[in-house]
């Protein structure tokens, strides 16, 4: 069998890749071994206001937030609290940019919602291109392509024939190991244990209202709880437990703050990990997501720093497919997108540094006088460490590519965000390969589709006379802004300039 691109690994990275590709008219295959999603383990549960700005670019965003269980207006609030049947210490608002509905600061909003769920959504979209029960036990790389060899639960063994590989097989990827990079970092000591529960009647029982994250401040048992539906599925991260003598239903039991009656549905041990990979490629073989990266849970960036890594690798392995880029082009995919990584996992490490634990203080559990003495120091204390894991847009929507050899200088951030009509965002009229938007009349425009037409490259014209003309990439990030186009699209496509060809 041979490929254009093989996706080593089909979680939501993987598919995004995939979806990506299948967006630019590249076919693929993706080897996942798991032939079903587990909705036990739902791992993420923040879908970020740029994924589901992606995911509308995709056509998937309002699919997503039609199944989604708790609807985006539902609530966009992190309440502190002794326990969950407790006493409120505060709460912050606006959190993870749920608030963002009709807001000019992004197409969409963020959506809470279980990972299993959105992946399910991207293999919907994915089809065919999906081969599950099958998984990569190993590569070969030469001049011309990649031998892959894939291997079924049953021991059957293949080799698939692909000119490019994405590595997307997460912490033990064997594609990581194939090109001989390796993870960089530490991990924290500090041991979790994540249980998902059924516990029917609990949120009728709450005095706190909805929100996103319910975080106790016991000393005894601090810990995050949150709403996987609005059933009687719930899920909380214990923090400070180690697996070896956990009881989960004492775990549930405290975090509620009193014996209610629930069924546990899975656990889930583990330690944060601040991880990055010494290199995200070799020639034909490229990281993204959890082969590549890894970061705490805090702020909601998980899988969502691999939807970037997706959406940046897969324009530019279908522009060097298609043939309107030199491969040179492939190398930035690493230039770009390692920086952002290393600068999430700095901002998730941080968030970390103080959770419940930190912020729980014994009097919170006493009498109403003790409680009341105290709350006011443990609500600054709140406030001031985690605003930013909740308020995070300027690292979810600001991050650029500034620096990067394929954008002019001061340029490379996502295009600001305009609403042109009710519902009608500027994105939706930007095309799938590169976008020139200003006024089409500039002098600057037509030098822009003369480049266009010497290179092939699909280009759509976005009129908006009051904007500075702009050569916007297919990722939605600003390749170059100005009057005077010299070069712009060669630079954005990694060929070389025209004067200095032999």
């Amino acid at each position: 069998m041979d490929v254009p691109v093989l996706v080593a690994g089909g979680g939501p990275v993987g598919l995004a890749v995939a979806v990506e590709l299948a967006y630019q008219g590249v076919r693929c295959l993706v080897v996942e071994p798991r032939e079903e999603v587990s909705w036990l383990r739902p791992r993420a549960k923040t879908t970020s206001a740029r994924s589901m700005e992606l995911l509308r670019r995709w056509g998937l965003a309002e699919r997503v937030r039609e199944r989604a269980p708790l609807a985006v207006g539902w609530s966009d609030q992190a309440v502190f609290v002794s326990s969950l049947l407790g006493r409120e210490i505060t709460r912050i608002g606006g959190c993870f940019g749920l608030d963002l509905v009709g807001s000019e600061l992004a197409a969409e909003p963020g959506q809470q919602v279980p990972q299993p769920l959105v992946e399910e959504v991207l293999r919907e979209a994915v089809g065919d291109a999906l081969l599950t029960g099958w998984q990569v036990t190993g590569l070969r790389e030469d001049a011309d392509g990649v031998s892959v060899r894939i291997a079924s639960a049953t021991g059957e063994e293949r080799e698939v024939r692909a000119r490019y590989v994405v590595g997307c097989d997460g912490p033990r990827s064997v594609t990581r190991a194939a090109i001989g990079a390796r993870y960089e970092g530490r991990q924290d000591a500090r041991p979790n244990f994540n249980i998902v529960f059924r516990a029917p009647g609990l949120a009728e029982r709450m005095p706190h209202g909805p929100a996103v994250h319910y975080w106790v401040l016991n000393p005894a048992q601090p810990g995050i709880v949150g709403r996987l539906d609005l059933a009687d599925t719930w899920w909380c991260i214990a923090q400070g437990v180690p697996a070896a003598g956990a009881d989960p239903m004492r775990l549930v039991r405290n975090l509620a703050g009193a014996d209610i009656e629930a069924e546990i549905l899975a656990t889930d041990p583990w330690n944060a990990r601040m991880l990055l990979a010494d290199r995200y490629a070799s020639g034909r073989v490229f990281l993204a997501g959890d082969a590549a990266h890894q970061n705490p849970p805090y702020g909601g960036h998980g899988f969502n720093t691999g939807i970037g890594d997706a959406v940046n690798l897969g324009w530019k392995l279908a522009a060097v497919l298609h043939g309107w880029a030199p491969a040179a082009l492939l190398a930035t995919y690493e230039t770009e997108r390692r920086p952002v990584a290393a600068d999430t996992i700095e901002a998730a490490a941080a968030n970390m540094a103080t959770l419940a634990p930190e912020l729980a203080d014994p009097a919170l559990m006493g009498d109403e006088a003790e409680f009341e003495k105290v709350r006011p120091a443990v609500a600054e204390a709140v406030r001031r460490t985690k605003d930013s894991e909740f308020h995070s847009l300027d690292l979810v929507l600001g991050y650029t590519y500034e620096g990067s050899p394929i954008v002019a200088e001061g340029t490379g951030e996502r295009l600001p965000h305009r609403w042109l009509a009710p519902g009608v965002s500027l994105y939706d009229r930007l095309g799938r390969g590169f976008s020139v938007v200003g006024d089409r009349r500039l002098p600057g425009a037509a030098a822009l589709a003369g480049q266009v037409r010497e290179l092939g490259v699909p280009l759509r014209v976005v009129d908006l006379p009051d904007v500075p003309l702009t050569l916007v990439r297919p990722d939605q990030h600003v390749a170059w802004r100005g009057e005077h186009p010299d070069g712009a699209l060669r630079r954005a496509l990694s060929h070389r300039p025209v004067s200095s060809r032999p």
